[in-house]
């Protein structure tokens, strides 16, 4: 057959990790005793749905303490507002001096900033008691439940109590090459980074058991640098997830699909191995097999390579009878074409 120039679809499968939209940790802002557990783990919660109870009998006392001390500080003001009334009277019939009411204003003062501390702090204990109730942050899946009812907690635990991933919408994460993204940013059509992942076709997430996920996903972000461990860049592409099969944490496969043209394309079966090289029998202008050492690149469905070095356009390969000739034999050429291969491979 005569190598000749045509178009391919390629594809490349990177590893990913599967993330919720959002992924919340639920951390206690106060210190106590897990009291109750409201919900089991993978359990499906709404926004605002209570998920834990901690008992710490401090907090209930200090809004009581509070209450008393507001009721105290108000029957304080009101003695200083007597205070002043009567200072007043004695003041204007000067029997008294204005010292003594100026004074008795100032202690009403005194009297009505310690009401204001007082109503501060039932506020602030109020606070704490409701930090006692944990409730959903937003809609979402309960991941694990470390701890059991009666473990102590507190804002510096190791662990969160749990973390809500909003699964409605999944990212998947994964990483290319510096040279794969160069490659884009000179190929692609745009100006920007968001015009250009716009005219990226969409990616295909293929699920642990090797299906594919019914819906199409599309890139959406690209790391603004570059791993100096990995001399990768982190890029992100989102899938529709309503029915809640993809769970953050998961594991699956981008594919991401490619169409070449101009490219060298010829079947598999012309090419042989010899210590891990390929090569493929040439045949010169005087019928005699000449090896040349080719690098392809397999395209899907195991019939074809690219060849992205060793063959030209116009040179002329053997098809047929690889395995048994040898280097140097003449031979009787009989050419066939493209198309015949095709419909051979197809029937």
């Amino acid at each position: 057959m005569t190598v000749a120039t045509d178009s391919a679809t390629l594809l490349t499968d990177y590893p990913a990790q599967l993330r919720g939209e959002e992924d919340i940790e639920i951390r206690p802002k106060i210190d106590g005793y897990i009291e109750s557990t409201y919900v089991i783990e993978g359990a499906v919660v709404r926004k605002g749905q209570a998920l834990f109870k901690i008992r710490n009998p401090q907090y209930e006392q200090e809004v009581i303490s509070a209450t008393a001390a507001i009721s105290s500080a108000e029957a304080d003001v009101a003695a200083a507002r007597l205070q002043v009334a009567k200072a007043k009277p004695l003041v204007e019939q000067e029997i008294i001096s204005k010292f003594e009411l100026e004074s008795a204003e100032l202690g009403l003062k005194a009297r009505q900033a310690a009401l204001e501390q007082a109503k501060a702090k039932l506020i602030n204990a109020k606070i704490n008691v409701g930090y006692t109730n944990l409730t959903s942050p937003v809609n979402g899946v309960v991941g694990d439940l470390p701890y059991k009812l009666g473990s102590y907690v507190n804002s510096t635990t190791s662990q969160p109590l749990t973390v809500i991933s909003n699964i409605g919408k999944v990212y998947a994460y994964f990483s290319v090459n510096e040279k794969l993204l160069l490659e884009f940013a000179r190929t692609t059509q745009g100006t920007s980074l968001q015009q250009k992942l716009k005219e990226l076709p969409p990616v295909t997430l293929i699920l642990p058991d090797g299906t594919e996920y019914t819906s199409k996903g599309q890139i959406e972000t690209i790391s603004g640098q570059v791993s100096t461990q990995t001399g990768s860049y982190n890029i992100r592409a989102g899938f529709p997830n309503a029915a809640g099969l993809l769970r953050s944490g998961n594991s699956a496969t981008i594919r991401m699909y490619a169409r070449e043209n101009d490219v060298i394309l010829i079947p598999q079966k012309t090419t042989y191995d010899i210590q891990g090289k390929k090569f493929v029998y040439v045949i010169e202008k005087d019928s005699t097999l000449s090896p040349n050492e080719v690098t392809v690149r397999a395209v899907p469905g195991g019939q074809d390579f690219i060849v992205d070095k060793g063959l030209k356009a116009g040179q002329t390969i053997l098809l047929e009878g690889v395995g048994i000739l040898g280097p140097g034999t003449k031979i009787a050429p009989n050419m066939v074409s493209r198309d015949s291969i095709r419909s051979a491979a197809e029937n």
